[in-house]
């Protein structure tokens, strides 16, 4: 088993993420691209996600929706579930390069999933340069967030090329993680108890009040100073309403382009260290610094930009997606690295604690209250305060195979949300591999980011010596 505590009912957060989705710039999805030393066994690799889908009764699910919205969405297995509905095998023409693979990768994972399947799929692709081959990871951000997509992986991952499949779990093991995952028909007593839990959780008062904030916005300092701490932090978060800040990302689209780069990993850390700080800030520091050159270069130097950093909630009795989102505004002036190292330093650390009152669960809690079409319209609003996101995801130290191929490096395809980009790191055997989903409308120029991303990496880990 996964080891993850999986829930016949989406978490309000699960929920807030599937509902949004009636914009489909606010898609949740995201990716995982990794690069093979050679094409894998693919009827081995088949029997290990078919054996994953046995032992994780997730992969087999659909989403079912309550009416009127007024429970959470359940999880109810999939009567027509094939395995070979979610497994693509094809090679593309010759030459196959890298940017090939990068072009598939990117509109694979931006197409939208059908809503009557299990919300996950992988797409081996081989014939590429050097007799290399790529596997292809989308999953639907409900199912899943980057620690427990980790995890899941761990299903068809293995520490030697040719470790020995494992057995095919018995019927009795089956029918337990079955049980204990799948749901029947919502029965209207449950629909009841679930709106009474959502009533206890966000208080009808608190509910009021949001729902006349988000109808006159000029209310929310008022309101928040005189509230309890989750209501005042929500306010807060809800009466952001600046705008993103680059004067070049500026337009969005359903449009993307991937790059992929990486850093190393003990350097980078050791860079922090120096520093007084930690591979999150370092990873900050390094998008920072190379959206700052990247405006100066494109003739738009700014002071500052908003993003957006996923901080892990998990502990040993999390579900399948434990985080929570933090803003803050990074220096994007022209500064050495160390210098804005240390700014970034403090920011995050200021962020993160006034985050506390405004958590994505109590957040996601009192949007349950509140009609679809608000709460995407709110979802909307809030992406559009943001101007890029970031997310730092740890992976194996250790090298793992995939059916007999070596993987060689594991990008991460973060979701954008409504966002110009989002970098995500997923640290692997020694490296720390990026990938830079970019809205084709917003950065124009994605190579030459990538590239100050590299030279960021280079001017810090200079400090690790």
């Amino acid at each position: 088993m996964s080891g993850i505590a999986y829930e016949s009912k989406m978490s309000d957060a699960e929920g807030l993420m599937w509902r949004v989705e009636k914009d489909p710039h606010l898609s949740s999805t995201f990716g995982n691209l990794s690069f093979l030393d050679r094409a894998p066994d693919f009827d081995a690799f088949r029997r290990r996600l078919e054996r994953a889908a046995m032992v994780i009764p997730r992969l087999r699910q659909v989403v079912r929706s309550s009416p009127g919205n007024i429970a959470p969405p359940t999880w109810v297995d999939d009567s027509e579930f094939a395995i070979d509905s979610h497994l693509r095998r094809f090679a593309l023409p010759a030459p196959a390069d890298e940017r090939a693979v990068l072009d598939l990768a990117a509109a694979i994972v931006a197409e939208p999933f059908d809503r009557q399947r299990p919300l996950w799929q992988f797409t081996l692709v081989e014939g590429l340069i050097d007799g290399r081959a790529a596997l292809i990871q989308k999953m639907h951000h409900a199912i899943a967030d980057g620690e427990s997509g980790v995890q899941l992986a761990l299903q068809f991952l293995d520490f030697e090329r040719d470790a020995a499949p494992p057995a095919m779990p018995d019927a009795d093991t089956v029918d337990a993680a079955t049980e204990q995952a799948s749901v029947g028909d919502t029965d209207p007593v449950e629909v009841v108890r679930e709106l009474l839990a959502a009533t206890l959780r966000v208080p009808v008062g608190v509910a009021r009040q949001v729902r006349d904030l988000l109808a006159d916005p000029a209310q929310i300092p008022a309101a928040g100073a005189a509230a309890a701490d989750t209501l005042r932090g929500i306010a807060g978060q809800l009466g952001d309403v600046d705008g993103a800040r680059s004067p070049l990302w500026t337009e969005r689209s359903l449009r993307r382009r991937l790059e992929i780069t990486s850093a190393p990993f003990q350097s980078t850390k050791a860079a922090a260290n120096a520093l007084g700080g930690t591979l999150n800030t370092a990873f900050m520091t390094i998008a920072t610094d190379a959206v700052s050159r990247y405006h100066r270069e494109l003739g738009a130097p700014v002071d500052d930009l908003r993003a957006s950093m996923a901080i892990s909630t998990r502990t040993a009795d999390s579900g399948a997606n434990a985080f929570t989102l933090v803003r803050m505004l990074v220096p994007t002036g022209e500064l050495a690295i160390d210098e804005r190292f240390r700014v970034i330093h403090e920011t995050i650390d200021t962020a993160v604690e006034a985050s506390r009152s405004a958590t994505l669960d109590s957040l996601a809690a009192l949007a349950s209250t509140l009609p679809t079409s608000v709460v995407t319209r709110l979802a909307r609003q809030q992406a559009q305060t943001i101007d890029f996101a970031t997310s730092n995801v740890k992976g194996s130290p250790l090298p793992v195979y995939v059916a007999g191929a070596k993987l060689m490096s594991n990008h991460a395809v973060g979701p954008l949300g409504g966002v110009a980009f989002n970098l995500t790191l997923l640290s692997y055997d020694g490296r720390l591999d990026m990938g830079v989903n970019t809205d084709r409308a917003a950065v124009t120029e994605p190579e030459m980011l990538r590239r100050f991303i590299d030279e960021a990496v280079g001017d810090l880990v200079a400090f690790a010596d």
